[in-house]
C-alpha cells in the first residue's frame, strides 16, 4: 500500500472514530436526561457510557491509525516525534477528528428525533472551570505519554476510559479534554453540550494543559526512546 493511501486510511479512522466517540458522549447524555431528572444520575450515565465507549473505540482503531481521536494526543505525539513525522500528517489528524465531531454531533442529535445543528446555549466559562479543563487535559497527556515511556501502551486504552470516567467527576469542567469533541458538542443544545461563546476558553485551556502533561512526562520520564527511521514506503504512525 501506497504511503498516501496508507495516510489517507488512518485519516478516515480517526474521522470515523471520532465521530462514534462523540455520537457516544452526547447520545448518552441526551438519553440520559430523558430518562432521569436527576443531574448526578445523568453524569454517572453519561460517564461510563463515555468511558466505554472511548475504550472500545481506542482497541479497535488503535491498530489502524493510533485511535488519537483528539487534536492534543495528535499535537502532543507530532511533538514528541516531529524528527520523524511530518506536520501536514498531524495536520490531516486533526482535520479528520474535527469533521469527525461535528459529524457524531450531528448523528446523535439525529438518532434522538432532535433538529440537528442547533447551537448549544450551555455557558462554560467561569475561570474554575478552565481551570478544571488544564488539569484534566494536563493529565490525559501525561497518562498516555508516561505509559508510551514505561512501554506500557498496550495499556493505553484501559487505563484513558478508566481516567476519563474518573475525571469526568473529579474535574469542575467535567473534562471535555478534546478540541475535536468540544466543537462537536457545541452544535447540541443539551446535557453535554457546551455554548460556542465557550469554545475560544476551553480550547485554549485544552491547549494549555496538552503542554503541560508533554512537560511534566519529559520531567518525570526523562527524553523519548530514540526512534529509528521512518519507511515512508510502509503506513506510519502519527
Amino acid at each position: 500500500m501506497s504511503t498516501q493511501r496508507a495516510l489517507a486510511r488512518r485519516a478516515a479512522a480517526e474521522l470515523v472514530g471520532t465521530a462514534a466517540l462523540v455520537a457516544v458522549i452526547v447520545g448518552s447524555g441526551i438519553q440520559a436526561s430523558a430518562l432521569s431528572p436527576d443531574i448526578g444520575v445523568r453524569l454517572l450515565a453519561n460517564s461510563l457510557a463515555s468511558a466505554i465507549g472511548l475504550g472500545l473505540l481506542i482497541a479497535l482503531f488503535g491498530p489502524v491509525s493510533g485511535a488519537h481521536l483528539n487534536p492534543v494526543v495528535t499535537l502532543s505525539e507530532w511533538w514528541s516525534n516531529r524528527r520523524t513525522t511530518r506536520p501536514r500528517e498531524a495536520a490531516l489528524y486533526v482535520a479528520a477528528q474535527l469533521a469527525g465531531a461535528v459529524t457524531g454531533a450531528l448523528l446523535a442529535e439525529a438518532m434522538f428525533g432532535r433538529p440537528p445543528g442547533a447551537w448549544s446555549t450551555q455557558i462554560r466559562s467561569a475561570h474554575h472551570l478552565l481551570l478544571g479543563e488544564i488539569v484534566a487535559t494536563a493529565g490525559l497527556v501525561l497518562l498516555i505519554r508516561g505509559l508510551q515511556r514505561i512501554d506500557r501502551a498496550a495499556l493505553i486504552p484501559v487505563a484513558v476510559a478508566s481516567y476519563i470516567a474518573a475525571a469526568i467527576w473529579f474535574t469542575s469542567s467535567g473534562s471535555f479534554a478534546n478540541p475535536a469533541a468540544t466543537v462537536g458538542r457545541s452544535l447540541s443544545d443539551s446535557f453535554t453540550g457546551i455554548a460556542p461563546g465557550s469554545l475560544p476558553g476551553f480550547i485554549g485551556a485544552q491547549l494549555v494543559g496538552a503542554l503541560l502533561g508533554i512537560a511534566l512526562a519529559a520531567l518525570l520520564y526523562g527524553p523519548n526512546h530514540p526512534v529509528p527511521p521512518v519507511n515512508r514506503e510502509a503506513p506510519i504512525s502519527v
